[in-house]
């Protein structure tokens, strides 16, 4: 009798086990704060990143990304907050974000990037900051990509338009990532709900150990890229809410948390 006792009790321990390690687990949340809630937050230039209540998704607060066009800059446009050591080679995860564009934004055929992992790499001498996957919008449509190769020999792979976005409307993006720098990683996008893109058997980040961050926010690097400005419209504002990431979907999808 006794040792039956103990083999059940072994194997309500192994059932437990075995439950926790399936639950999910949460990397971070954010609910439309800043600065409170990231590592740092990056505005370059004449760009702003601030705490609002007056467009929310969600809650009573959201993060307001501005960037402004000045023709006598050279440098970058970033206006976007940053959470370190979010994914590194090996790892899967979801990660999500709610994001809304001015109601007048203009939709040129120049590139606005809305998130982006990233990593300094200025120890190697072949780059500096150097973003894998990134998140954009060209025109109405929106992008994503992944990279692969080492540092000094880096490759692209930029998926074809997987959606159209609306000005003035609250959409939502979970991507999950399996990330690996051989053929054995996969890539998939959620937006609005709906699965835009399932790629399996693929590398999907730099052949490198070290942590990404992950960033949202507005970085108009076709300012920077092509020197000069398509169309317009010089002041740019993205709004952002319910930013998450975490081992199961609804960890990052912001209607679920």
């Amino acid at each position: 009798m006794a040792s039956m006792v103990t083999s059940i009790a072994a194997m309500v321990t192994v059932f437990l086990v075995v439950a926790r390690l399936g639950e999910a687990t949460v990397l971070f949340h954010n609910t439309g704060t800043t600065p409170t809630g990231w590592d740092s937050v990056n505005q370059e230039h004449l760009g702003t990143v601030t705490q609002v209540t007056n467009v929310v998704y969600k809650g009573t607060t959201a993060i307001k990304c501005l960037q402004t066009y000045d023709p006598s800059y050279t440098g970058r446009y970033h206006s976007e907050v940053v959470k370190n050591n979010v994914y590194k080679r090996g790892d899967t995860g979801f990660y999500g974000f709610a994001f809304r564009l001015q109601a007048d934004w203009e939709f040129d055929n120049q590139i606005y990037n809305i998130a982006q992992f990233i990593a300094d790499f200025s120890d190697t001498g072949c780059d500096d900051y150097s973003p894998t996957s990134m998140v954009w919008i060209k025109g109405n449509q929106l992008y994503t990509r992944v990279k692969y190769g080492n540092i000094c020999d880096q490759h692209t792979t930029t998926f074809d338009p997987l959606a159209s976005v609306s000005a003035g409307e609250w959409h939502k993006i979970v991507i999950q990532a399996s990330w690996k720098s051989d053929n054995t990683g996969f890539y998939k996008l959620w937006f609005d709900g709906v699965k835009k893109l399932e790629q399996y058997n693929i590398a999907t980040t730099l052949d490198d150990g070290r942590y990404f961050q992950f960033r949202v926010g507005l970085y108009a690097n076709g300012w920077h890229d092509e020197n000069k400005m398509v169309g317009s419209q010089g002041t740019r504002q993205v709004w952002y809410d319910q930013v998450g990431a975490g081992s199961t979907f609804a960890d990052a999808d912001p209607d679920q948390w």
